[in-house]
């Protein structure tokens, strides 16, 4: 792939989903916030391994991370590759899913019908029990990821992150609307391309999965 070149008024940023864990690959998956943090699974360490190999020619100058072990696992593949550092961003940490950490949504049905029903008729303003909501998401995640790309102007940058910040992110540029976030895919280590020219953002690529294909 030829990826772009950096020039004095643009940021390109490849925003990646961190590689499975066992709550990802259980069946039925378990949610996942920022109230547990295991590693990487054998298959999630393959991903990163692969999203490292495809950006290996792109030219970044600088990884930045969640905070969390999963995405910094992500990002430590690409780091040995380009031979930069991680930089920590506590912004870019999962949505906090409160009382539901580790459980199935059929569970959660089941258990909270109450709490599950009014997240799903409006999970912006009722979120995860006992955790965010995701206009909170919003609020301190899109600020974040705009403050990033507005310091790194001139510059290519990878970042680790989750699936709610990137989907929230996403819909925020894309002006979809929060309660329809499903709408924008986000598979392990799935790679975002992001455009920061001239103080506007462009949403150029929405998780290619390529690289995990046997593509190259």
């Amino acid at each position: 792939m030829n990826f772009p070149s950096s020039s004095d008024n643009t940021c390109w940023m490849y925003l990646l989903r961190h590689g499975a864990t066992a709550n990802n690959l259980a069946r039925p998956v378990r949610l996942q916030g920022r109230r547990s943090d295991p590693g990487l699974s054998p298959e999630g360490v393959s991903q990163a391994e692969a999203a490292a190999d495809f950006l290996r020619t792109a030219p970044i100058d600088s990884i930045l991370s969640s905070p969390l072990l999963r995405a910094r696992e992500t990002a430590a593949p690409i780091s040995r590759s380009h031979q930069h550092e991680i930089e920590i961003v506590d912004g870019l940490i999962e949505v906090d899913v409160g009382h539901w950490e580790g459980i199935s949504w059929e569970s959660i049905e089941v258990d909270y019908p109450e709490e599950y029903a009014r997240f799903v008729a409006d999970p912006a303003s009722n979120g995860y029990h006992g955790g965010e909501t995701l206009d909170q998401v919003a609020e301190r995640v899109v600020p974040c990821i705009l403050e990033i790309l507005e310091a790194n102007v001139g510059r290519s940058i990878a970042v680790a992150a989750h699936n709610m910040v990137n989907r929230i992110f996403i819909a925020e540029m894309l002006g979809v609307p929060r309660n329809n976030y499903r709408n924008i895919p986000q598979d392990n280590c799935g790679i975002n391309i992001v455009r920061y020219k001239d103080g506007k953002v462009k949403v150029a690529t929405i998780n290619s999965t390529w690289h995990l294909n046997g593509g190259s």
